[in-house]
């Protein structure tokens, strides 16, 4: 039966002690051991037979059965003294409790007391400083008073949740009282000592005066202010009387002599009262602030009454006196007073001294200064507009003498063109930009410097109104007023004169100097382009910002826009004319009866004559200017080559042979063409490859033409295709000229011009149906061994 109990009691144990994993691994990381019976997949069986691995070690079993009895006693006596100890624990745990509450207990009741006894001492000290201030108040002891008022506020502030206490509250009351009859008795000594009528009390400053300052700053900042208030109305009394609007020295003329009287005033006060006032309160600063707040005042006052005497070296005199005092301050005070007053003076202002050193001579800069890089911004004058404020009504003065001295100044740049005339050819002006444009943004930028002196406001703005109004005038009375006008052109420069052919006579040519000045019209409406654009990006700097967007030079930049353009014109106008006789002369050669090949056409001789003339006088006088010289090459080559291949049509009928001689002189103008941006240099230079795109595509074009004509006939169906695979045309009237060219009759022309429509391709789904026809085109590369090919069957039959 014990047996049978022992087997029961080792079932319910194992299930009672079944550990998880993470336990189990924690029991054998604090307890390690190597016994069998410790390990968690511990088996009775294979236990056993690790003790009796034979028959005959079962003789051993009761030795056996001993031990492992012997090791669960101890195993038994090991528990029990565990868990007996626990039990100790647990009733040590309580005792310790206890002693713990006790200590607390103990704790708070010293701290209680701890609070009692600050709290009676700091009722004795406010009971004690509340009667020794009144004591003191009356005696007008300020130097103690000063003391002890602030430590005796400091001690009331422990009292405000005793509030509800009679006798606290009764003397909080008391100190309100001392701080109120103390306020009242500090004004009262002020204005006794600095009356507001009358002169100031003589000898220095009153030690009993300097002890209630120091008083005035624990009581309620009204007083502080008040007394600080009466001071600065008294001493600057004086001043009100000296400058009264009627008085003589009011005026703007002598405006210097306010600046002096307040530095004199303020020399006065640091040596008389410097030391009577604490520093932090910034006496000398508020002085001089409000002296500018009332001399703001009443200039203003004066200038609205005397309106009509304001001249603009008196308002510029009087603005410059104001701003170099105002910056006098910003070098004496920090501006730490004027947080208060910000809505009164125009502090948003940026400093306009930040980019000129004072002293420069404006009149001297040059224009070259509008690309320099702007210096870096020095800290804004917190005094700048504090007084100059004033004179920003009545700065229309200024913009009106800008108005005329800049309409004087473009009269004068008229009159000396007149009478020193254009740039002469072979000097240093030729092609150059005009003196008068430097001349004229020099003046501009003295302008826009001085008048964002006086203002960054609407002021601004009219000026620049002014400065668009001039820059037109510019392009309109000097640039284009002084181009040469051609003998086609006597009624003014229009788009439609522009284009005007002469035929049939030879076109007056501009001489060499019209060229030079045209070519120096352009340099010059180029850097008034560029330097418009800077000056609109430093008036925007000037201005204030909310002022920015209507600030915009665009429309005056597109008139110097326009000038250029206009110069280009004429420049290939001029060129396109000359060449315009030698391409009639071309159109009227017998080319049916031309009965061999020869060097080149004397029209060709012709038209590379007038190139060689024009364009090395263009390339040296545009060399500032590289850009619109490849301009005026690109736009001349848009205009004489359909005008070329125009001429090559009216060349009818022609021969096979003559066709081949025209084909030649094609090639000639076209190598020309090529070389024309650097023909008569020195220095080669390869042509701009957009320039290059176009000629090539032109004139191939042209020997497509000639060698379509220069196809027989017959048979119809493969002239007709190769038409079409050459010049990829499919408009009928192109095809009408090609037939004309080669003598076609009029019943032939029309079995080809069907033969044609039939022939052309089906345009792609989708397109307009128009003539255009996209067709390979054979390369530069191609053509150019093609043509070689030909001068060399030429020169054969030579």
């Amino acid at each position: 039966m014990m047996e049978d109990e022992e087997f029961e009691f080792a079932e319910d144990l194992e299930a009672i002690l079944h550990l998880t994993p993470e336990v189990q691994l924690a029991i054998e990381q604090v307890f390690p051991s190597q016994d069998p019976l410790d390990r968690a997949d511990f088996n009775a069986v294979e236990y056993i037979n690790t003790l009796f691995p034979t028959e005959q070690s079962l003789a051993n079993i009761d030795d056996v059965v001993n031990k492992i009895r012997l090791k669960i006693r101890r195993l038994d006596d090991n528990i029990r003294t565990v868990v007996r100890g626990q039990t100790n624990v647990g009733q040590d745990g309580r005792q310790v409790k206890e002693i713990t509450r006790d200590i607390k207990q103990l704790d708070h009741a010293k701290r209680h007391l701890t609070t009692s006894i600050t709290t009676l001492n700091h009722l004795h000290m406010l009971a004690g400083g509340v009667d020794s201030l009144e004591a003191m108040t009356r005696k007008r002891q300020y130097g103690e008073v000063a003391n002890l008022l602030q430590g005796v506020v400091n001690v009331l502030e422990h009292f405000h949740k005793y509030m509800g206490i009679p006798q606290i509250r009764q003397l909080s009351e008391r100190v309100k009282a001392a701080q109120s009859e103390l306020g009242t008795q500090i004004l009262a000594d002020f204005e006794e000592a600095f009356p507001s009528q009358g002169s100031k009390r003589p000898g220095g400053p009153s030690n009993v005066l300097q002890d209630a300052c120091l008083v005035a700053n624990v009581l309620d900042p009204r007083i502080k202010q008040e007394v600080i208030k009466k001071f600065i109305r008294q001493h600057l009394s004086e001043y009100l009387v000296l400058f009264q609007e009627n008085q003589d020295v009011a005026w703007l003329d002598k405006i210097d002599r306010r600046y002096a009287w307040i530095k004199r005033q303020l020399l006065d006060y640091e040596e008389k009262y410097g030391r009577m006032f604490p520093e932090e309160w910034c006496m000398t600063e508020r002085i001089a602030v409000e002296f500018c707040h009332i001399t703001r005042v009443e200039l203003a006052k004066v200038m609205r009454t005397r309106a009509k005497e304001i001249e603009v070296k008196l308002l510029l005199f009087a603005i410059q006196r104001t701003t170099n005092f105002e910056g006098l301050l910003s070098k004496r005070f920090t501006g730490c007073t004027l947080t208060d007053k910000k809505a009164e003076s125009p502090l948003d202002s940026t400093n306009p001294f930040l980019e000129d050193e004072p002293g420069e001579d404006l009149g001297t800069e040059k224009d070259e200064d509008l690309t320099k890089p702007r210096k870096p911004k020095a800290p804004d004058n917190p005094f700048h507009g504090i007084i100059s404020k004033c004179f920003e009504p009545h700065l229309y003065v200024y913009i009106e003498s800008q108005d005329k001295n800049l309409g004087e100044l473009i009269d004068r740049f008229v009159a000396d063109f007149r009478t020193q005339g254009p740039p002469k050819s072979g000097t240093e002006e030729g092609g150059a930009v005009l003196p008068s444009c430097a001349d004229l943004f020099v003046y501009y930028k003295k302008c826009m410097v001085q008048c964002s002196q006086l203002s960054t406001g609407e002021p601004m703005i009219a000026l620049t109104t002014i400065f668009q109004k001039f820059l037109r005038e510019y392009a309109w009375k000097i640039l284009s007023g002084n181009l040469p006008k051609s003998s086609s052109n006597t009624g003014g420069l229009t788009i439609s004169s522009l284009l005007k052919e002469k035929e049939g006579s030879e076109a007056a040519k501009f001489t060499v100097d019209e060229l030079c000045l045209i070519c120096s019209i352009l340099s010059t409406a180029e850097y008034c382009l560029a330097t418009t654009q800077q000056l609109e990006e430093k008036l925007k700097e000037k201005v204030d910002k909310v002022l920015v967007e209507r600030i915009n030079l665009t429309g005056e930049m597109d008139t110097f826009s326009t000038v250029i353009s206009n110069s280009i014109q004429l420049l290939v106008q001029d060129l396109d004319a000359a060449c315009d006789p030698a391409l009639t002369a071309m159109s009227k050669m017998p080319w049916q009866s031309v009965e061999h090949v020869g060097d080149q056409s004397p029209y060709v001789t012709s038209i590379i004559m007038h190139i060689k003339q024009n364009v090395p006088i263009l390339r040296d006088n545009l060399a500032s200017t590289r850009k619109y010289f490849t301009q005026f090459c690109i736009k001349f080559t848009n205009s004489f080559i359909p005008k070329f291949i125009n001429y090559i049509f009216r060349c009818k009928p022609i021969s096979m042979v003559g066709a081949e001689q025209l084909l030649l002189d094609t090639h000639s103008l076209k190598t020309v063409l090529l070389d024309m941006p650097s023909i008569g240099s020195q220095v080669l230079r390869k042509a701009p490859a957009s320039y290059t795109k176009i000629v090539v595509k032109g004139m191939t074009r042209a020997e497509m033409i000639l060698k379509v004509v220069m196809a027989p006939h017959e048979p119809p169906v493969v002239f007709v295709d190769n038409y079409i695979k050459l010049l990829a045309d499919g408009n009928p009237e192109t095809f009408q000229k090609i037939l004309d060219m080669k003598g076609l009759k009029r019943s032939e022309q029309s079995s080809m011009l069907e033969l044609f429509r039939q022939r052309l391709p089906t345009p792609p789904s989708g397109s307009d149906g128009g003539p255009s026809l996209s067709f390979s085109t054979p390369t530069p590369e191609q053509e150019s061994s093609r043509i070689r090919k030909l001068e060399k069957l030429i020169k054969k039959r030579l």
